[in-house]
This record gives C-alpha cells, sequence and structure tokens, in this order.
C-alpha cells in the first residue's frame, strides 16, 4: 500500500527549522518541570501505604477504585486476585490510622452487603523507592551502552551510535517532560512505557541509517546531502504506514483501555510522534552537519598544508 507514487522532500535543507522545534520541546519540557516542581513520583519511588483486604464475595475491581477515589485518596494502585485486594497509597496522602479508617469507612458503604475482612496494613519505607530509582537508571543506560556499541559495530563509525543515542534521549526527555506537564506519577509504568518508546525509536534510526549506507556504497559520488534525502524519502512511506498504525493502536489504548494503561499509552502516542521526528530531522541531520563540518575542516588544511591531499 503506497500513499505517495514520488516523494522528493529536501529534508537537509530545512533542518535548522526542525532543530529550532526540537529546542522549542526541550523548552517545554523545562518549563513543566519547573511549573510543577519536579516529577510527580508514585508509589514505586517514594514508597507508601499497603492494605490487603479479603472480601467474603467477588468483587468488581473498577467498584473497588471508586469506592477508595471516594474516601479522598487521590493517588493509589489496585491490584486483585480473586476475593483478595490490595490497596496502595502514597506515603505523603494520609497516616496509617486515617487511611485504614477512611478506606473501610468508603468500602463498608459502598458494599454493605459484602462482609470483608482486613487482613494487614503496613508502611513500605522509602529504601524500596530508592533501590527502584538506582535500577531504573541502570537500566537506561546498559541500554544506552549497548545501542551505542550495536550501531557502532553495525555502521562502523561511532558517529552514527552517537548520533542514534542523542535521538533517543531526545524522545525520552521529551516524552518525560510532557508526562511531567500533565503531572502524571513517575511509576514502573513509565519507566516501561519510556524504554519502549527508545526501542521504537532506535528501530526507525536503524532502518534508515541502513539505507543511507547502502545508498553510500552504490551513489557514493553523488552530493552527501542529495544522498541523504533521497534515502529519507525512499523509506518515508514505509515510515509513514509503519508509525501510523502504531499511532492508531496507541490511540485506541489511549481513549478505551481504562484507567491502568492510560500512562503507558500516552506516553507512547507522545513517543511514536517524537520517533519519527527524531529519526529523520535529528539524527539524520547531525550526521550531515558533522560530516560536513569535518569535510570542510579536512579542505582548509589540505590548503594551509597542514595535511596533504591524497
Amino acid at each position: 500500500m503506497r500513499f505517495f507514487k514520488s516523494v522528493n522532500i529536501d529534508f537537509i535543507r530545512n533542518r535548522y527549522k526542525f532543530f529550532v522545534v526540537s529546542g522549542l520541546l526541550f523548552l517545554v519540557t523545562i518549563g513543566a518541570f519547573i511549573y510543577r516542581s519536579g516529577p510527580n513520583y508514585g508509589i514505586d519511588f517514594t514508597g507508601g501505604i499497603l492494605m490487603q483486604i479479603s472480601f467474603q464475595d467477588k468483587v468488581v475491581l473498577q467498584d473497588v477504585r471508586k469506592a477508595v477515589e471516594e474516601s479522598g485518596i487521590g493517588s493509589f494502585e489496585l491490584q486483585s486476585s480473586g476475593n483478595l485486594i490490595i490497596i496502595r497509597a502514597k506515603k505523603n496522602l494520609k497516616s496509617q490510622e486515617e487511611f485504614e479508617d477512611s478506606v473501610k469507612s468508603s468500602i463498608r458503604s459502598k458494599f454493605p452487603d459484602n462482609p470483608f475482612n482486613i487482613e494487614r496494613v503496613e508502611y513500605v519505607g522509602p529504601t524500596v523507592g530508592e533501590y527502584i530509582s538506582r535500577q531504573a537508571i541502570y537500566v537506561f543506560l546498559f541500554a544506552f551502552l549497548g545501542m551505542i556499541i550495536y550501531i557502532a559495530f553495525r555502521f562502523k563509525s561511532s558517529l552514527w551510535g552517537l548520533a542514534s543515542i542523542i535521538g533517543i534521549i531526545h524522545d525520552v526527555v521529551i516524552s518525560l517532560g510532557f508526562v511531567i506537564l500533565v503531572n502524571k506519577e513517575i511509576n514502573i509504568t513509565v519507566i516501561a512505557a519510556l524504554l519502549t518508546v527508545a526501542g521504537y525509536s532506535i528501530n526507525d534510526t536503524i532502518v534508515l541509517f541502513d539505507r543511507i549506507k547502502e545508498n553510500l556504497r552504490l551513489l557514493g559520488k553523488e552530493d552527501f546531502a542529495t544522498l541523504i534525502n533521497k534515502s529519507i524519502n525512499e523509506v518515508l512511506v514505509r515510515t509513514v504506514v509503519t508509525s501510523l498504525t502504531v499511532f492508531i493502536v496507541a490511540c485506541s489504548l489511549f481513549f478505551l483501555g481504562g484507567e491502568v494503561i492510560h500512562t503507558f499509552a500516552y506516553i507512547m502516542v507522545i513517543g511514536t510522534v517524537l520517533g519519527v521526528f527524531s529519526t529523520i530531522f535529528i539524527c539524520v541531520s547531525l550526521i550531515y552537519e558533522w560530516e560536513t563540518r569535518k569535510s570542510k575542516r579536512l579542505k582548509n588544511a589540505i590548503k594551509q598544508g597542514v595535511v596533504r591531499s591524497k
């Protein structure tokens, strides 16, 4: 299926305009961070209060969620297994006693004909959050390092690996900025979504890099800007179709997937668009800038007699 029979867009000529767009997105991210006074960390990072409740009869998880919301606890997570419900809430919302009393009162009024028993209420300390924070940082660092090594080996250039990682950081940071902007909690789901965005972005970048390398081998005598534009235009239809299908799925999850997957889908909607943007307008443009400046430096060195022409 082809939406365009012939595409011939000069992406390289407009690269500075897209650098400006990228800069504005980073400013939005910084503004969101300042406006929200930093990320809104979830229970996974801050610790919290855990309550385990067993009901006599099976309950619908969504009804329990509504009951907990009516108790005045705005930030919590639910897990269910048959008649067993586990509620986790951020530690800074209520004391353990207030939390227990408000939840019991709300659930009792919501399920008057379904007796329940509170099996345990305990405090999850911040050391859990510190451990997860360190692990999340390690995950990103090892992922980035692995990608740089793979791409540098695959394309025989550390520059291409570095450019791809800059594109990934671009996508992840801006996606995180939009999460902070709408004040969504940063939890393990967000980390998983950001890693998914990174994986999607690098996949798109490798496809384009591969086409550029192939054209360098076949059309090496052509102007570098012309060759890059040709490569982008050749994979543009594939990129649009692939990204559009992912975008449609992400939008479907966002609007119809429910509250549990809402944040994940929100990040994927943004990350899908950013992945295409960074691949075409950031990563490739950085390579072009570097190679062009490197070529100019070499020519100047030859003119000045610093190096000899081969």
